[in-house]
């Protein structure tokens, strides 16, 4: 979380490029009620930034794919199970022979094992993997885009801030002006005209005053919104506490160029996608060869009547059918051979106990055969296959495949060439830039003593009677504009060395 401090308007210090200024002639800004330092602003990018959590959101499905592809190479077991149900009725079998059927409830279970293996399960691991690898540098990348916009208007803020106190400056010059001038039209060795332009110095100096502080809230609140959180105090209580020393650059070309080559994330990312496909490629190529598919299974059911009636008669009508067939038998070998040796007993050998009952052992073995529902199963054997196949002709979809995979390759070969040199470019441009930077500082720097020395002059000319306001307004108007060209000079400096650190990759400083 920042770090929220309440702190004292005599603690309060200015960005460094304005050290050398006298400050005693600045206008006090009321005391900040919080700061915020780099290293905070940059931790609460990284935590709440939403486009940021949108990349590292990518992260989580790019390592399921990796263990995806690993786990299609081992076999995959499935269990299934249900009931079903089947009403009353009657079963007609023809010839207007009808037989009523009772409700019949009944459950089932399967078990199965299959298993696959073909060239693009074998392949999937390696692109899988060289997939994850492109999601973990664009999430770099990301992170490196981030911390960049984050520090470039951290330092556009700090100039802004700089040129507040600028402005407050200049609002003290015209102040003292304006003093100087009604003390000397009071004593009359000053015009009523140098008084009215004073006036009018004051008044334009305390208008740009308010929009430099209005462009200084803005950049706060695109900072605030940069990190993804929304300020904790109104923003014109919020001081930016860090501050850059202004060093010569002493960066080499060449080694910068190395380090962009191998530390640039999305060059690296592009990189990992021509990994993936070249996988690809063997993928495709993989279709023709065989594939092995196995598969195993065991299963079974239930199958239970409802109406204990229905089937006690059904089986006592079978029974005595049973009888029946067995009496006429009896009857024809006792007419064509006399009787038997060992008399039959139809009924009992039937399970009847009786011409109209069945046997009570027989009945309650039926009624107990038939409550299976639902989980006494009657299993089926155990069932196995193995497959083998090889294509012959697909209508040549896989030289279609390969062709596709082949151009990508192709063009993530060259998108990885067109960003490497789009990277080369960025360094040697950013580099030249910084080198640009730098030396407008010493240019800049000059200009400013010498605006200084101006005003200084035009000020004791104007004060001794030798000079006039004019030449005073000049040269207030010139000093402000030098602080101003000198503070972005200063921050074109560090933005430049951030744009060089998002080129390369990786921090320089």
């Amino acid at each position: 979380m920042i770090r929220w401090s309440v702190l004292s308007a005599l603690a309060l210090t200015f960005p460094a490029v304005l050290a050398a200024q006298d400050s005693s002639s600045v206008a006090r800004q009321p005391a900040p009620a919080a700061t915020l330092t780099l290293a905070e602003a940059l931790k609460e990018a990284s935590a709440n930034n939403p486009l940021y959590l949108q990349t590292l959101n990518d992260a989580g499905p790019a390592r399921w794919g990796v263990r995806n592809a690993y786990g299609n190479l081992l076999p995959s077991i499935s269990v299934s199970s249900g009931m079903n149900y089947t009403g009353a009725g009657q079963s007609n079998f023809g010839s207007g022979f009808v037989r009523p059927t009772s409700a019949l409830i009944g459950s089932s279970y399967t078990a199965g094992l299959q298993w696959q293996l073909d060239g693009s399960r074998l392949t999937a691991p390696g692109q899988q993997k060289a997939n994850q690898r492109a999601t973990d540098e664009d999430i770099a990348a990301q992170e490196i885009g981030l911390k960049a916009t984050v520090t470039t208007q951290y330092l556009t803020t700090l100039e802004a801030t700089a040129l507040v106190a600028v402005a407050r400056q200049q609002v003290e010059r015209n102040k003292n002006f304006l003093d100087l001038a009604n003390a000397r039209y009071r004593v009359g060795q000053g015009t009523l005209i140098d008084v009215r332009q004073a006036e009018v110095l004051k008044g334009q100096s305390d208008l740009q005053l308010l929009r430099n502080i209005q462009t200084e809230n803005e950049a706060k609140l695109t900072l605030f919104q940069n990190m993804g959180v929304t300020p904790p105090v109104p923003v014109q209580q919020i001081a930016l506490t860090d501050s850059f020393p202004v060093q010569a650059p002493n960066y080499e070309l060449e080694q910068l160029l190395k380090l962009a080559e191998q530390q640039n994330p999305s060059l690296r990312a592009l990189r990992a996608r021509q990994d993936a496909a070249t996988s690809l490629v063997r993928s495709a190529k993989s279709e023709f060869l065989p594939s092995l598919f196995v598969q195993a299974g065991w299963s079974g059911f239930t199958q239970q009547l409802t109406d204990r009636n229905l089937l006690i008669n059904q089986s006592l009508s079978s029974a005595q059918g049973g009888a029946a067939s067995c009496f006429l038998q009896d009857s024809i070998h006792s007419a064509l051979f006399g009787p038997p040796v060992v008399p039959l007993n139809c009924l009992t050998s039937n399970g009847l106990a009786s011409p109209t009952t069945l046997d009570p052992a027989l009945q309650q073995q039926i009624l107990s055969s038939n409550k299976v529902f639902p989980f006494h199963f009657t299993g089926q054997p155990f069932s196995a296959s193995l497959t083998i196949s090889l294509p012959i002709f697909s209508g040549f979809s896989s030289r279609l495949h390969v062709a596709q995979a082949q151009a990508q390759q192709q063009d993530a070969d060259q998108s990885v060439r067109a960003r490497g040199l789009q990277v080369q470019s960025d360094v040697n441009a950013r580099y030249l830039a910084l080198e640009s930077a730098y030396q407008a500082i010493a240019v800049q720097t000059a200009s400013r003593d010498a605006a200084r020395d101006q005003l200084r002059l035009a000020q004791d000319r104007y004060r001794l009677g030798s000079g006039s306001s004019l030449e005073v307004s000049d040269a207030q108007n010139n000093v402000q504009r030098a602080e101003g060209d000198y503070i972005a000079s200063v921050y074109a400096y560090h933005r430049a060395i951030a744009a060089l650190e998002a080129a390369v990759g990786r921090p320089l400083r």
